[in-house]
């Protein structure tokens, strides 16, 4: 079993729990860790806990003033990969949604994906060597 004490836990808003958790693990890799559908799922990839929250979830509840939260948004995961020509063309070919080209800066390439909810999945290839801090 995954250790979640040894996991970063990120949580999304979802309108859907059933098609997040698809686009997850057959686009990215995740494996689902828990799944409740329509109210919630948990997938993992590596030490990364994403927590997929429906409507009906109690993270989908209406806060005090009213307010809903809601997928969307430009906050999102960023996940490193070796060669994003390669992963870019390889979800394309799978039929990943994107919302843009890859970009090109200083510090490296990045693409955007979006969930069927409309979250947003980086992709990113650093310029030099990566070497995460530990």
């Amino acid at each position: 079993m995954t250790d979640l004490s040894e996991m970063v836990s990120v949580r999304y808003m979802v309108d859907d729990v059933e098609a997040a958790t698809d686009f997850y693990t057959k686009f990215l890799g995740f494996e689902v860790l828990t799944n409740f559908p329509p109210a919630f799922a948990d997938v993992a990839r590596g030490r990364l806990r994403l927590l997929l929250s429906g409507p009906v979830s109690s993270a989908g509840r209406a806060m005090p003033d009213g307010a809903k939260p809601g997928p969307g948004g430009w906050n999102r995961i960023h996940l490193i990969v070796d060669d994003i020509d390669a992963e870019v063309a390889r979800l394309r070919r799978a039929g990943a949604p994107f919302r843009n080209d890859i970009l090109q800066g200083p510090g490296g390439k990045q693409v955007l994906l979006q969930d069927p909810s409309g979250n947003f999945v980086e992709l990113f290839q650093p310029a030099t060597a990566f070497t995460p801090a530990r």
